[in-house]
Parts: C-alpha cells; sequence; structure tokens
C-alpha cells in the first residue's frame, strides 16, 4: 500500500489594505511567459533612441528644456519596471498622468526625433497597470493633448509630424487592457491550481489518518486479543501448578497453543483485510465462533446475500472483539451469535450468559467498543453494547451492530 506524505498548506494571504485596486490581481509575482528583462530592455532602447534621435539638447534655452522633458520622460517609461504591488493605484495614476503631460511637452518643445514613442509606450503602459475605466480616460488624454499640440503648433515642434500621429498615442492602451486581462486570467488559473493542489493533500492527508485507524484498530483486534487470552491461560496454568493440578495444567497449555493457532488465522484475516481481499461472511462468521470455542452457536435469518468487502470484514471483526470479552468476563457462559438479513439492513447480535467458571482479573485495554463503534460508523450503522435484563440470558451482555444495505 503507497501513501502519500501530508504537506502542510500555505496560510491565506492578508486582506487588502485600504484604498487598494478594487480588483487585485491574484499574486504580485511575475506572471509565465512574462519576462522583466524584455520590459526593461524596450524600455532602454526608446531612451537611448530618442537621446540619439530627439533635437535641439543642450545647457540652455530650448535644448535645456528639451533635455529636462527627454530626463522627466525617460524616468516615467522606466517606472514600467517598477513591481505592480510596491505602487499603489493613485499613486501610478499621478506618475502615468504626469508622463503623458511631459510626452506631448516634449512632441511641442523637440525640433525632430522620436519623442512620440514615449506617449505610445506609456499609454500601452497605462492600459495594463491602471483598471479599464481610468485607461481608457487617461489615453483619451494622451491623445487629445498630443493631438492638440501638433495641430495648434503650441510649441516649435516637429512641423514633419502631422497631427493625426497625436490622435493614435492612445491606441496601445488597448494593447495594454489585453496584457492584463491574460495576465489576471492566468494567475487566477495559477491560483485555481494552487487551491486544487492544496484540497487534494488535504484529502491525501485524511486519507492517511483513515488507514492509520483502521490499521490501528486490525492491530488491537489480533494482538490486543490474542496476547490477552494467551496471557490468561498461562496465569491460570502457572496458579494450577501450584495445586498440583497436572491435568487441568496441560488443558490450560493446550487453550494457549489454541489461542496461538487462532492467532495465526486472525493474522491471515488482518492481512485480507488489508489486501482487501473477499471474505465469505457466513462460512468466515462460522469459522470465527467455532474457533472459540462455540459450536452451532451462529443462527441465520433471513436471505443470505453477498455483502461488500468492508462490510464483511468490519462485522467479523465486530464478531471477534465480542466473543473475545465474552471468553474474559464471562467463561463459561453460554454465548450465541445471531446473523439476521433484511432488505435494508444487516444485523449482527452476539449474547452471551454470566459466567459459570471464576473470571480471571484483568484490565482491557478500552479500545474495544471504541474500535466498533468507528468501524460501523464508517459503514453508516449503529452499534449498541450493554447488559442483558430480561429472559433466559438475564444478567449477561449482549453487542449488537446493525449496517444498512
Amino acid at each position: 500500500m503507497r501513501y502519500v506524505l501530508p504537506v502542510p498548506a500555505t496560510e491565506n494571504p492578508p486582506p487588502p489594505s485600504p484604498g487598494a485596486d478594487p480588483r487585485p490581481d491574484p499574486a504580485p509575482g511575475p506572471v509565465p511567459g512574462q519576462d522583466p528583462r524584455v520590459q526593461w530592455g524596450l524600455s532602454l532602447a526608446v531612451v537611448a533612441v530618442g537621446a540619439l534621435t530627439i533635437r535641439p539638447m543642450g545647457f540652455g534655452g530650448q535644448g535645456l528644456a528639451v533635455a529636462v522633458l527627454f530626463v522627466v520622460n525617460s524616468a516615467a517609461l522606466l517606472g514600467r519596471g517598477l513591481p505592480e504591488h510596491r505602487v499603489s493605484p493613485r499613486a501610478a495614476l499621478t506618475w502615468l498622468g504626469l508622463g503623458i503631460v511631459a510626452a506631448a511637452a516634449l512632441l511641442g518643445v523637440s525640433d525632430s526625433g522620436t519623442g512620440y514613442l514615449f506617449a505610445y509606450f506609456l499609454a500601452g503602459h497605462i492600459g495594463y497597470r491602471l483598471d479599464t475605466r481610468r485607461s481608457l480616460t487617461l489615453a483619451a488624454a494622451c491623445s487629445l493633448l498630443c493631438a492638440a499640440v501638433l495641430y495648434f503648433h503650441l510649441g516649435p515642434g516637429d512641423p514633419e509630424l502631422p497631427w493625426v500621429l497625436g490622435l493614435t498615442t492612445g491606441v496601445p492602451v488597448v494593447v495594454g487592457i489585453l496584457n492584463r486581462t491574460q495576465r489576471r486570467a492566468v494567475r487566477s488559473a495559477l491560483s485555481a491550481a494552487e487551491s486544487a493542489e492544496r484540497a487534494a493533500r488535504a484529502e491525501a492527508r485524511t486519507a492517511v489518518l483513515t488507514e492509520r485507524g483502521r490499521i490501528a484498530r486490525d492491530v488491537h483486534d489480533v494482538l490486543a486479543h490474542s496476547l490477552a487470552g494467551i496471557n490468561m491461560q498461562l496465569e491460570l496454568a502457572d496458579a494450577l501448578l501450584d495445586t498440583g493440578d497436572l491435568d487441568k495444567v496441560r488443558e490450560a497449555n493446550n487453550k494457549a497453543h489454541g489461542l496461538v493457532k487462532e492467532s495465526l488465522k486472525q493474522a491471515q484475516w488482518t492481512v485480507h483485510a488489508l489486501r482487501e481481499d473477499a471474505l465469505p461472511l457466513l462460512e468466515s462468521l462460522t469459522a470465527l465462533t467455532e474457533s472459540s470455542g462455540h459450536h452451532d452457536a451462529l443462527t441465520v435469518a433471513g436471505t443470505v446475500r453477498e455483502v461488500p468487502v468492508q462490510v464483511t470484514q468490519n462485522l467479523l471483526r465486530i464478531a471477534q472483539e465480542a466473543l473475545t470479552n465474552a471468553a474474559r468476563h464471562a467463561p463459561g457462559g453460554h454465548v450465541g451469535v445471531e446473523l439476521t438479513f433484511t432488505a435494508s439492513s444487516i444485523t449482527l447480535r452476539i449474547r452471551n450468559r454470566p459466567a459459570t467458571r471464576a473470571v480471571m482479573p484483568g484490565v482491557g485495554s478500552g479500545m474495544g467498543l471504541i474500535g466498533m463503534r468507528e468501524r460501523v460508523a464508517l459503514l453508516g450503522g449503529s452499534v449498541s453494547a450493554g447488559p442483558v435484563t430480561e429472559g433466559q440470558d438475564q444478567g449477561g451482555w449482549q453487542v449488537e451492530a446493525v449496517i444498512p444495505g
């Protein structure tokens, strides 16, 4: 049998802070297929091309204004590499809004060059960084502002740039929105996969604990019962040695040997149970009853039918527990075993009369009745155990298990 070791599940993430995006991303980490190095490379390429083509640049007059606006645009563009969870939506809105104003101003001040690339890339990042309503509003403002600068010639500007180019600067926002939607879909899928994995691990842990409980019950049924019975017979033989009654000593010794053989059978049954081999209920229950010294004690009522393996295993264990307890607490008392089949249930009843021989003192483990209840609970049935208060078995003990199906 193969076991899966449980792995602790990760803790739930903390709640978002006040003022955060009402639709936060499932996770702040990178998304597969998006390499931050590519984004940094594109940003640096735009800055490098702008530094080589945008003119004039200098330390005075128009050249100084162009140089300052170029630095501001470069800083705004390189800000695309900042992690999303480190920049609040409000700060991102302010930063990108100022970047658009700086990009439009650079178009109006520079005489030539690729200053319009800053507006294109910033508009695309607006769609990626902000929610749809804000990104569309800011992108429209970018288009109108850049078009107005070129149309009304609000500065020296580049005479070769048409004003229609300014209107198109906001178009990349659509690409950014699509990338953001894809990113959130991927992260949601990853989050769902992680949740499914945590659920599978929890289920595997539950299965392991259930199987451990089952093995513990089987080990108790085999070892505790058999060793207790053997110990009782050996203690009896030891006590009889002082009386010199060798016949009774041999009888106790033979019973101890019989219990050893029975223990071997119980071990085989346990192996069958752990391997989930099929066991015939009626034949196995008959053999169990007779091996405990109660011949012709089993009576069957109703139409006998095949039952699931799990039902057979648990009924046999319950019968074994009850018979062992009867031998321990009521030695010499008559024992009756009844197996009743109905259309909706199977009932196993073991009843013993009061002891006719001296009861050997001893303390049980206390796990017998607990094991019975656990077994029956797994099958959706019920079990009761208590003294017999009426009839010819009055003063004895009865165990009754009812299993549906």
